[in-house]
């Protein structure tokens, strides 16, 4: 690759763990790139490069967030194990998946989470009255790890906005609590589909490993940003990234 190219990529990673610790959806960022540089990259090359520096960033984001947010690590670290699985069988499975069907659905699903944020301006912007039971949280975790960490390995863009919106709607935690949590369980999905994917040999580590340094990097500012400036600005950049997730998506289905 060229100086060009290895700037592309580079710039990419840090604006995608930037965008990740913030409110997910940095994949959106990261492969289109690596795409756009390395036309001739498989699929699944591309996206097992890609989870070396979205798990490092991921990770990076995580620690940040746990000095700051109350954690319940006795959920989440399970939570983690499950969508590591999760994830695994996903990718494992994606060859069995037809994505031209799969990825409308996915469109329509945050296009529905655009409107809900939008006609509910109380969600995840103040604390539920009545927190959740420890039942009722392990439950949410354990189902949201389980199904989302799966779809991560089957496709992944968008997973930790989900994970921020189910967990934000179901238990009524605030948008910065709520991308803290999402971080450790989009860990155990990055990982999981991580170590499937470089079993297989769809790994291209040299690049990857690069691009995770500048993704922690971009991962550190946005998950210290989001501290900073609270549940108000986490909820606009959601709002946001849905939308153009949503461009982004019909414009690889329709285009």
């Amino acid at each position: 690759m060229s100086v060009a190219d290895w700037a592309v990529l580079l710039t990419a990673a840090a604006a995608a763990g930037w965008v990740d610790a913030v409110v997910g959806g940095g994949g959106l960022i990261t492969l289109p790139a690596l795409f756009l540089v390395l036309p001739g990259l498989p699929p699944q090359t591309a996206l097992g490069t890609n989870k070396i520096s979205a798990f490092c960033g991921t990770s990076a984001a995580a620690v940040t967030f746990a000095r700051k947010v109350p954690m319940r690590w006795k959920v989440l670290i399970p939570g983690a194990v499950i969508a590591a699985v999760a994830a695994g069988c996903g990718s494992a499975a994606v060859a069995l998946i037809d994505k031209k069907y799969f990825i409308p659905v996915v469109m329509v699903v945050l296009i529905g989470v655009a409107i809900f944020v939008t006609l509910r301006p109380s969600i995840g912007v103040t604390m539920a009255t009545h927190p959740p039971t420890r039942r009722k949280t392990i439950l949410v975790v354990a189902l949201a790890a389980g199904l989302i960490g799966c779809y991560d390995g089957i496709l992944g863009p968008g997973t930790g906005t989900f994970l921020i919106i189910t967990f934000a709607t179901l238990l009524g935690t605030e948008f910065v609590r709520a991308a803290a949590m999402a971080k450790v369980i989009n860990c155990g999905s990055n990982f999981g589909s991580l170590v499937f994917l470089a079993s297989t040999g769809h790994v291209m580590w040299t690049l990857g490993l690069s691009m995770a340094v500048l993704n922690v990097a971009g991962s550190v500012v946005g998950s210290r940003m989001a501290l900073a400036h609270g549940a108000g600005f986490v909820r606009a950049v959601l709002l946001i990234v849905v939308v153009a997730m949503v461009i982004r998506l019909g414009w690889q289905q329709f285009a």
